[in-house]
């Protein structure tokens, strides 16, 4: 396959306009024809060493998506898109999040993936996306002790065959919000509450709950104001294989997004 050429010359992303894309993982026997030399070493090593291919696979399709859809945002070839780390906020050495070098205007974007599905939110401001498949009853008692307290009283409250549910978007919004501020989990997931009112959530963010199926949740914590538009699109499969990235990531941002997401807001957020 020839890699796709520099791609889409207009503005990364607008002001006040939020991206999300969805993606399933190809089929097992369409693994062959993923083109891995868009990926850099670190990434075609970390696809390979999932012990189970389909987290592999599901790897490596997401992070040629990320690639191919950045790279259109960027005007610039999958393989070419100028990956850095910030600065840690706790240390400052240079493992924080995950960016792209400089961008003008500012772009900036945040991965999620699981149970066979992947995210990506790409924003003019810094944002975090988190995307989780429902977890198990067991999962869900050992994992809500580590909620914040007001957290765990919603959860609590509710009939136990609907715990799975509620716990799932408490910790899709809690793990978009950390990946947002940059820290994930070295930050106490009990120290913050991302839970049903939206007054009490932290300052200065906005909270999104993302429609993802039945099988998964998913949230994006957007630093600011709400944005003015925010689109959920689904990515096809062909993303992944076709040579003519512009024509098709063109088509795509014309396209009428396959749905809207409804913004959770702080009253207090900086306008």
């Amino acid at each position: 396959m020839t890699a796709p050429a520099a791609v889409l010359a207009s503005p990364a992303v607008a002001p006040g306009r939020l991206d999300l894309w969805l993606l399933r993982a190809p089929k097992a026997d369409r693994a062959a024809s993923l083109d891995l030399s868009e990926l850099d070493g670190h990434e075609r090593n970390r696809a390979a060493s999932f012990v189970r291919p389909a987290d592999g696979l599901l790897y490596a399709a997401a992070h040629i998506a990320l690639r191919r859809l950045l790279g259109s945002y960027l005007g610039v070839a999958a393989q070419d898109v100028p990956f850095v780390r910030e600065p840690c906020p706790g240390c400052g050495k240079p493992h924080g999040r995950p960016a792209v070098a400089a961008p003008d205007p500012p772009l900036h974007f945040s991965l999620s993936h699981s149970g066979g599905l992947a995210l990506v939110a790409v924003a003019h401001t810094t944002v975090g996306a988190d995307l989780e498949k429902l977890p198990g009853a067991e999962t869900v008692a050992i994992c809500a002790e580590a909620l914040h307290p007001g957290e765990r009283a919603e959860l609590a409250r509710v009939p136990r065959t609907e715990r799975a549910e509620l716990f799932s978007r408490l910790w899709t919004r809690k793990e978009a919000y950390l990946k947002g501020l940059g820290t994930g989990l070295s930050r106490s997931p009990s120290a913050d509450y991302l839970g049903s009112d939206p007054a009490r959530r932290p300052a200065g963010w906005t909270i999104t709950d993302i429609p993802s199926g039945p099988r998964h949740s998913a949230a994006v914590a957007l630093k600011g104001d709400a944005p003015a538009r925010t689109s959920v699109r689904r990515l096809p499969m062909d993303w992944l294989y076709a040579d003519d990235v512009k024509g098709l990531f063109d088509e795509l941002v014309r396209s009428r997004p396959s749905r809207t997401a409804a913004p959770h807001r702080r009253r207090d957020a900086p306008s």
